[in-house]
């Protein structure tokens, strides 16, 4: 497995994380102190920020999963990836791509766009 689809899957194992304190380890793991998430609906900074948003989307798609959609792209320290969100072991109602850029093998910013959502 390369390290790009490694990330990527860490990357969606973390937003797949229930318990807050295990995804905390995994964001001082997996993510930069200064680490920054961007999406069109907010922009964080920080892992109190991040794991405060993980717990909000959690909270509101309860029951839904996050998984990787194809394959995952990387050249350097950045790498693309797409994703879905639906319920556990149904059709995704979310779809989106994120482009990450790391530093050290960590994620230093993510920067999310919606590719697929209702209403859109």
């Amino acid at each position: 497995m390369s390290d790009h689809l490694q990330l990527a899957s860490r990357y969606i194992a973390l937003w797949n994380e229930a318990d807050p304190e295990r995804r905390r380890k995994f964001l001082a793991k997996d993510w930069t102190p200064d680490a920054t998430y961007a999406d069109p609906l907010v922009q964080r900074a920080g892992h109190a920020e991040i794991d405060a948003l993980i717990g909000a989307v959690q909270q509101r798609f309860s029951g839904f999963r996050f998984a990787l959609d194809g394959r995952v792209d990387g050249h350097g320290d950045h790498l693309r990836f797409s994703w879905t969100l639906g319920p556990e072991g149904g059709q995704p109602v979310v779809k989106g791509t994120d482009f990450a850029s790391t530093e050290n093998g960590r994620f230093k910013a993510v920067t999310g766009f919606i590719d697929q959502a209702p209403g859109i």
